[in-house]
């Protein structure tokens, strides 16, 4: 069963009497493991299309389906655990709680799934070592750069072991050095806990670490291609 299924969805807003369509009939999949990009110039609905993979809108028509579920089928507080539980999202602002640490951060969701103490404890304690920021879990954002702030929004985003994450223009607002830093760990992750990440992007340097590229123009697929 794939993790992420697309069947035919649009997406349509109205700019006065204009219909924008932003997503125009995509289908596609995402597997177990996948780490794929989704491309194209902007306005072409890479950002759309992800805010509907994670339910943070929905589709004009069609229907997304995550770990065999429809999104569609759940009522708003349904869909709000649902995201808790099964999606992680990394965004370019970051999106960190100001006023709690880095350790306090990366528990958070796990703190609202009510996880055991000791489990969260040693779950934060092994994300933060995998991003490398064991000596800063004290630390609140205000204090971390923004690469240390972004790793601690990808180690948030696996706390909980979601089914994928999601991942807005993560490397945006970091330098060559420090983004690359990232998804050295992004792809170690991905390899080595079989984690499935969906980026959308303009980075070059996260299109070369991609399995597969999709290309979307005027939100339509244009192009899926998966490297060897």
């Amino acid at each position: 069963m794939a993790v992420v299924e697309i069947n035919n969805v649009f997406k349509s807003y109205h700019d006065t009497e204009i219909e924008v369509k932003a997503i125009n009939g995509v289908t596609l999949s995402f597997e177990k493991g996948d780490f794929a990009v989704i491309v194209g110039p902007s306005g072409s609905g890479k950002t759309t299309l992800l805010n509907l993979i994670g339910g943070l809108d929905q589709p004009t028509d069609g229907e997304i389906l995550i770990a065999g579920h429809h999104l569609s089928e759940l009522k708003p507080s349904e869909l709000i655990d649902f995201r808790k539980d099964h999606i992680g999202f990394v965004f370019q602002s970051y999106n960190l709680i100001p006023v709690l640490t880095a350790s306090e951060n990366v528990g958070f969701i796990m703190n609202l799934q009510k996880w055991p103490k000791d489990k969260l404890r040693f779950r934060t304690d092994e994300l933060l070592k995998a991003v490398g920021l064991s000596e800063r879990a004290n630390s609140r954002p205000s204090k971390l750069s923004g690469g240390q702030q972004q790793r601690v929004a990808v180690a948030r985003a696996l706390a909980a072991r979601p089914e994928f994450i999601l991942a807005d223009e993560p490397t945006a607002n970091l330098d060559s050095k420090t983004a690359e830093s990232l998804l050295d760990i992004m792809e170690k992750l991905n390899q080595e806990e079989n984690m499935t990440f969906i980026f959308s992007t303009h980075d070059v340097k996260v299109m070369r670490r991609a399995h597969r590229v999709i290309t979307l123009e005027d939100g339509k697929v244009v192009s899926d291609a998966k490297k060897e």
